[in-house]
């Protein structure tokens, strides 16, 4: 090569990475930068000078740097990393979300002389998506399912009343979050909010835990103990599982919502009480009436309003919105800085069907969380029940599953549903028909039978 094309191959070659709208820089074998396009600039904040010769952990300062450095592992494998999602500190100390690719760089000898990483800024997709999490978020609740939607919209009317709620639905499905925001929404929100749980207790600590008691009730009642009524005056008392009461405590219950009067264990003289009474169950309370297990003028004195809760598997469109907001909550819990779920864990997700509801899907999360140290949650980190493994010879073929496959899973089953009916879907998903019908050519969804087929 002569001198001068020596002289003007580097130009050239910077002239060429400056017109790449992503980030592009290259390291030798000592991992310095030996160059640092325009887009790496502006996204990093460093400019080319300061950067180049410096380490490249020192510039990019993200967290996966000492403790799984992406240039490095594809130096020793030989094998490039593709749309890796890392956070890096910028030259202002803002934190931000980038996708990394790696490959080698080699000389005409075909010898390792470095390697090459290119990286694109994901800030604005990230306020993109913290805009739709907002969009579809009510006080602390999570949802774009339109059956929640619908509960969503009649809470604060709820709120405003003084009337006994009850909430109905499986267990994990989110009832005191619901009864929290009823409350908060309320005119009590300056006032507490007081949870039991009636399922836990026998009857003994039940009473003793609702309306407190006197000094010298019982051996051991040396002083006196205010009860859950007391400590929710003027303010909230969520009853959970209320169909787990046994007979004698119902009535109990019964007088107390009647009369608006209780009294503690020791006691002689009634108290009134100003409180508002959320009950929750996750029992059907009109079979138990039928069957004699729970007392039907009880069952209409908290039956006043009633909500039901969709468990998970009804509202799957909810998955990666939950996944999302587990994700932030565990980052900050854990001081981890996990990016995401990858397209093969989403999918493993999103075909589960979740019998402990969203309490589970944050157990699933929470579980990954612990062997998954930076990066993407992938398969490997979810537990085997939810990628449908049943033993080591029965692995699906995950890999092979895009997003476009996700989705034509999950209107499948939602058709499915609601029997092939394309206006039920539409309702139920939220969108006008014309879209679901756009959705389902593009994937080529058809009904199983023809004649089911129904529009």
């Amino acid at each position: 090569m002569s001198k001068q094309r020596e002289k003007t191959a580097p130009r050239e070659r910077d002239t060429i990475l400056d017109s790449i709208a992503d980030g592009v820089f290259s390291v030798d074998d000592r991992w310095r930068i030996t160059s640092f396009n325009r887009a790496a600039e502006k996204i990093t904040g460093v400019s080319r000078e300061d950067a180049v010769g410096q380490r490249c952990k020192d510039v990019l300062k993200a967290e996966i740097c000492d403790r799984g450095c992406l240039l490095k592992k594809t130096m020793e494998t030989g094998k490039p990393v593709v749309n890796r999602t890392v956070y890096i500190v910028n030259a202002e100390g803002r934190r931000l979300p980038i996708s990394i690719s790696t490959a080698l760089l080699r000389d005409e000898d075909d010898r390792i002389i470095g390697a090459v990483e290119t990286f694109r800024d994901l800030s604005l997709e990230e306020q993109l998506r913290k805009k739709i999490e907002a969009r579809y978020s009510f006080e602390d609740i999570i949802s774009r399912n339109h059956r929640m939607h619908e509960l969503f919209s009649i809470l604060p009317d709820i709120a405003n009343s003084t009337s006994t709620v009850l909430i109905e639905g499986e267990s994990g499905t989110g009832k005191e979050l619901v009864a929290r925001a009823i409350h908060n929404l309320s005119t009590r929100k300056s006032r507490p909010f007081v949870a039991v749980n009636c399922g836990a207790l026998p009857d003994t600590l039940l009473e003793s835990e609702l309306f407190g008691y006197k000094a010298g009730a019982f051996t051991d009642a040396r002083k006196d103990k205010p009860g859950r009524f007391k400590l929710a005056e003027k303010g909230t008392l969520f009853l959970d599982e209320i169909g787990d009461v046994s007979p004698a405590m119902q009535v109990r219950l019964l007088r107390v919502l009647q009369e608006k009067t209780y009294e503690p264990l020791g006691s002689v003289e009634s108290v009134r009480h100003d409180v508002r009474i959320i009950a929750a169950t996750n029992k059907k309370l009109p079979d138990l009436v039928r069957e004699g297990k729970f007392r039907e003028d009880l069952y209409y004195r908290i039956n006043i309003v009633r909500l039901e809760l969709p468990p998970l598997r009804e509202r799957m469109e909810d998955i990666p919105l939950l996944v999302d907001h587990f994700i932030g909550h565990f980052n900050v819990l854990q001081n981890k800085e996990i990016a995401g779920v990858t397209d093969e864990a989403l999918a493993c997700l999103m075909t589960y069907t979740y019998p402990g509801n969203i309490r589970e899907l944050e157990n699933i999360i929470e579980r990954a969380f612990i062997l998954c140290k930076s990066g993407m949650i992938d398969r490997i980190h979810l537990p085997d029940p939810v990628c449908g493994i049943s033993g080591a010879a029965e692995i699906p073929a995950w890999e092979s599953m895009s997003f476009r496959d996700m989705e034509a899973i999950f209107l499948t089953n939602v058709l499915r549903r609601n029997a092939w009916n394309k206006s039920r879907t539409a309702r139920e998903l939220g969108i006008h028909k014309s879209t679901l019908f756009r959705k389902l050519k593009a994937l080529g969804i058809r009904s199983p039978d023809k004649t089911q087929e129904k529009s």
